[in-house]
């Protein structure tokens, strides 16, 4: 009886509550196969055997209620709580503040509606006929008038009403009306870049609109959060949200040639051009500029630093000034090298502009770029980047391979027509 009481306090005293269940069924265990000995052996009295029994029935009743009321728990590892609490944490994807940001941002987005209007003859075979022209005349040489509308997508850039978008979005518009919060405005071009993709627009009201902040595009990275608010197919004020795929991204549509754009999944769909491509601060990091028809997931736009290097001479001027020199160039590919016996790096000469600057300056045709102003040039788009730093009127001078030989020839640059 003694080792059974000294077995029973070892293990009530010493066990951590989590494990009572399972020590009280092993106990009871003991209990039993003690009992049983004690009732073979006869110097046990009737009154210890009672005890024994209303000790046994204590015991599984308690155990009976310890199932039932107490839950197994298993204690395998000292941080086990704190990644149950992470278990039950709700995962979040994505920045959760840009519903707050788009109430805010989208009294400065607006809708563009542009009307185009030209005109073309009737195209019928009698009305250019001479014999039916002998009886009919001219009269039916009525010009038939073609109405064609658009839509984009465009934000205010300062109180004073101007807005800056696409100039693919406003280009040969006679009529532009501006959408803002509900009220219309018709607007007029004050500046438009064909080659930047970019077009300031000035609307007049008497109250101050609300500017939108511009960012720094130089500082996003691929992978950070962006919003994009346009109008999709003439559905107002729609909200779109991505990473950045990429940065400085080249890309030609129409003709157009981009060299620096923003990739992004973010889903810009015809309508969305000139919008906002905003940060999770509501700052304006890129202008939406297009979408890839041959993929899914891959929009793009302008970065806002590029249209602040010339927002002011588009507002001042009317549009960006640059210098040129007047020539069409090509790069030098291994089988124009091998040609000319040259090596395969720079950009030749294929056309030269009438009365430019390199006219004056006498260069000649197939004559081979290799460096200007002591910068090396490998390619034709080398020439355009160092071009690009250059104001007009400033001398340059051009090192050139002609007929096997390496000469310099200066040249003054003039503004681009």
């Amino acid at each position: 009886m003694l080792l059974i009481w000294q077995v029973f306090k070892r293990t009530f005293f010493y066990t951590s509550f989590i494990y009572i269940p399972e020590m009280l069924y092993y106990l009871c265990n003991i209990m039993v196969k003690g009992v049983i000995i004690m009732f073979k052996n006869k110097n046990f009295n009737s009154l210890v055997k009672l005890v024994l029994v209303i000790l046994i029935v204590a015991i599984a009743g308690g155990i009976i209620l310890a199932k039932v009321n107490y839950p197994v728990v298993s204690v395998q590892h000292n941080d086990t709580a704190a990644a149950k609490e992470t278990s039950v944490s709700p995962v979040i994807i994505g920045p959760t503040n840009i519903a707050d940001m788009v109430e805010k941002v989208s009294p400065s987005v607006v809708n563009i509606e542009t009307t185009v209007i030209s005109n073309s003859f009737p195209n019928n075979p009698f009305f250019n006929d001479p014999f039916f022209r002998e009886f009919f005349g001219n009269e039916f040489d009525i010009p038939k008038q073609n109405v064609q509308k658009g839509i984009g997508t465009g934000f205010i850039i300062n109180e004073d009403g101007y807005v800056l978008t696409n100039q693919h979005v406003i280009d040969k518009a006679n009529e532009i009306i501006v959408n803002v919060k509900g009220k219309e405005y018709k607007a007029k071009v004050v500046g438009q870049d064909y080659e930047m993709d970019l077009a300031v627009l000035k609307i007049e009201g008497k109250e101050k609109f609300i500017p939108l902040k511009m960012g720094d595009s130089n500082k996003i990275r691929a992978g950070e959060w962006v919003i994009a608010i346009g109008n999709p197919y003439g559905l107002d004020h729609t909200v779109t949200a991505g990473v950045v795929s990429a940065k400085g991204r080249p890309l030609s549509i129409e003709g157009r040639v981009y060299k620096n754009l923003i990739q992004t999944d973010a889903a810009i769909n015809p309508g969305n051009s000139g919008g906002p491509l905003l940060n999770t601060k509501g700052e304006v990091i890129g202008i939406n500029t297009a979408v890839n028809a041959q993929a899914q997931g891959i929009g793009f736009a302008i970065p806002i630093n590029t249209a602040k290097e010339v927002l002011q001479e588009l507002i001042q001027k009317g549009k960006v000034i640059r210098p040129y020199m007047g020539v069409y160039l090509q790069t030098v590919d291994k089988e124009i090298a091998s040609y000319f016996n040259i090596e395969p790096k720079g950009a030749i000469i294929v056309g030269i502009v009438e009365d430019s600057p390199a006219a004056k300056a006498k260069l000649r045709k197939y004559d081979v770029i290799i460096s200007i102003d002591k910068q090396k040039v490998e390619t034709s788009e080398d020439v355009q980047q160092i071009l690009s730093k250059k104001k007009v009127n400033d001398k340059i001078m051009l090192e050139i391979i002609r007929e096997g030989k390496t000469i310099l020839v200066p040249l003054q640059l003039a503004e681009k027509p």
